[in-house]
């Protein structure tokens, strides 16, 4: 029997397929769904169970609403944080939040929990906020909260690992109470600390880092910690102007969120966020208990910076449950920024399993309850206070490689390849032309291959972003970018095809010496095929014809010319089994040429022409006995 002072929020509870006893004084069973969760013939370990005494226990007991009112409510709050997303572009000053979008809205109830995000947000966002609204609220309770108080750090402890993403929380009221939090999370466009990007010693050459505090008192600005940050950066204008840019913007987002309360009769998001976490948890509690329950292990050696760093990852699947373990990952850098702190590695990590699991359920807590993760303290994916954070997306998007590379038997057509990473490229500078100014760009390498599709051309990956466009960053910057192509021959090759990465050149078209700071990956460690696919290609960065493996800030003169040549994704599945039809296409598209098509797939052009039957053929036997990979320790 179930324990009178516990209930389960599922509007029948007619079907508990044995798993209805408790154990002292919790229940062992799901939450909240339309169906009862079946785990493999006993509940799962990490059963949720709210107690009925209390707001959100009478909260749970309404959390039954119809699955259609659900999602035409779910989806109006989603617009909601399309709007605010819509509102930061426009109101934006910088490249890096109105043109790169390297933002996320996301909306919060009263407790920090995650419910949703604006579709384009970056997903490791919503998962990191949801620790750091608690650690603020945990300095400033709610009932210690005015009307108009906007909360802000970019404290990587406590955010999402670096100094530029600020997280700015704005609590929103209504008859007299807090019932959600306005959360946006954006990299800012300077933070002061030394100009480079990956060389440093510790966090605090790195710039300015806000503890918890108050951006925003009872409506009116905190004008000491506008001034600190104002006079710590190099472009105030630009960083002062997107912070209140993004206070502007909650304000929209609250508005529309009363007139959604209103519109619903409701007194707050209490039921709402029970329904959307609980039927979410149990959606992905019964996708992981499909999978075979055991334990799969694998290691990656990715760039690093001068020195090679290992990652490892043991994933362990038990019934519903996922934990991911990273012992045996390489210990944190010393003298390079690319250490990650314990939330952004968490955060990255759920990124396969969501979009393998989950991918049509909109981000939300719910959805992160089943898996944990476990870094050693000391180590680059969870690294100690002052280490060097800056440039931690060079380990961070590699995390999801790794876990690709222990759990893709088991993932079937969601497990993908490695891929050619993002290579973030800003100018900075104060000349007669242009004034003072700071330009950011974020392209990509080639997007790796899938067990039955090729990898997509340079795309955001993995988390969302955009290109700036080549013209806004010409006219902000005394800089012209001549060259944006695709790199033929640079995918990696397989059943599968990666995608091709691509060329940008840069040269100083200007009268002044300026800055310039670049940081690739994968110019070392080639992104990794697997089952046997081929890795990507390499990337590379040449600096006034001579290619550089060290980036410290450059001196970027008149006439100087930086090209970045980006990684290809890489491939899946034996080359033997492509088809004739799908090579030939390549190198008509020009993604391959013809020294790499009999290189790669022993293709020979004439083929086509000569046998056309050929066409939908594989290589031939003596073909696909060649080696054309031939890498130990291959996923």
């Amino acid at each position: 029997m179930l324990q009178p002072q516990y209930v389960v929020a599922d509007r029948a509870v007619r079907k508990l397929r044995g798993h209805g006893s408790a154990r002292g004084p919790r229940v062992r069973c799901c939450l909240v769904a339309p169906y009862l969760h079946s785990a493999r013939r006993r509940p799962h370990a990490g059963a949720i169970t709210i107690p009925t005494q209390g707001d959100w226990g009478r909260a749970l007991r309404i959390a039954t609403t119809d699955i259609v009112d659900l999602e035409i409510r779910w989806q109006r709050l989603i617009s909601i944080m399309d709007e605010v997303d819509n509102a930061t572009v426009k109101t934006s000053f910088s490249t890096i939040v109105g043109e790169s979008r390297d933002f996320a809205c996301i909306l919060l109830d009263e407790r920090g929990a995650s419910l949703c995000q604006s579709n384009f947000s970056p997903p490791d966002f919503c998962v990191s906020i949801t620790r750091t609204s608690r650690e603020l609220l945990e300095r400033f309770p709610l009932d210690t909260l005015e009307e108009g108080d906007v909360l802000v750090t970019n404290d990587p402890w406590i955010g999402d690992g670096h100094l530029p993403d600020y997280f700015v929380l704005t609590p929103v009221w209504f008859r007299g109470r807090i019932v959600a939090i306005l959360g946006t999370v954006a990299h800012l466009a300077d933070v002061g600390g030394h100009p480079g990007d990956i060389e440093a010693d510790d966090v605090f050459t790195e710039g300015v880092r806000i503890p918890p505090a108050k951006l925003h008192q009872a409506g009116q600005e905190n004008g000491l910690l506008f001034d600190i940050v104002g006079g710590n950066c190099r472009v105030p204008e630009l960083v002062l102007g997107d912070l209140r840019a993004i206070v502007g913007t909650h304000r929209v987002g609250a508005r529309r969120l009363r007139e959604f309360l209103d519109d619903y009769r409701l007194d707050d998001l209490r039921a709402i966020s029970a329904d959307i976490h609980g039927r979410s948890e149990t959606l992905l509690r019964e996708r992981i208990a499909a999978l075979p329950d055991g334990r799969y292990e694998f290691g990656l050696d990715i760039d690093g910076y001068i020195d090679i760093v290992h990652l490892h990852a043991t994933v362990e699947i038990r019934s519903s449950d996922i934990y991911v373990d990273y012992t045996g990952t390489s210990p944190q850098a010393k003298h390079a920024a690319i250490n990650c702190t314990y939330n952004t590695t968490r955060s990255s990590s759920m990124y396969p399993f969501k979009c393998a699991l989950a991918a049509a359920i909109p981000n939300n807590e719910g959805l992160f309850r089943p898996i944990h993760v476990s870094a050693p303290e000391g180590c680059i994916l969870n690294t100690t206070f002052p280490h060097p954070v800056q440039a931690r997306a060079k380990t961070t998007n590699n995390i999801n490689q790794v876990l690709f590379g222990a759990i893709w038997p088991i993932l079937g057509e969601h497990a993908q390849a490695g891929t050619g990473s993002i290579w973030p490229i800003s100018v900075h500078g104060d000349t007669a032309s242009h004034g003072r100014f700071s330009v950011h760009i974020l392209p990509h390498g080639g997007r790796g291959a899938t067990r039955d599709t090729d990898g997509q051309v340079p795309i955001a990956y993995p988390h969302n972003s955009s290109v700036t466009p080549v013209e806004i960053f010409e006219v902000q910057a005394p800089v012209q970018i001549t060259q944006k192509v695709l790199r033929p021959d640079s995918a990696g090759p397989g059943r599968s095809r990666g995608g091709v990465g691509q060329i940008m050149t840069f040269v100083n078209a200007g009268n002044e010496t300026i800055k310039a700071r670049v940081r690739p990956d994968k110019i070392v460690c080639a992104p990794p095929g697997i089952d046997r696919g081929g890795d990507g290609r390499t990337g590379e960065v040449w600096f006034n014809g001579r290619q550089i493996r060290r980036f410290p800030i450059l001196d970027f003169a008149p006439g100087d010319i930086l090209e970045m040549r980006m990684p290809g994704g890489a491939g899946f599945g034996p080359v033997n089994q492509r088809p004739r039809a799908a090579i030939a296409q390549d190198l008509a598209l020009g993604y391959i040429s013809a020294e790499g098509a009999r290189r790669d797939y022993g293709y020979l052009p004439t083929e086509v022409t000569q046998n056309p039957s050929a066409s939908d053929e594989t290589p031939s036997s003596t073909e696909a006995s060649r080696d054309v990979l031939g890498s130990k320790g291959r996923p």
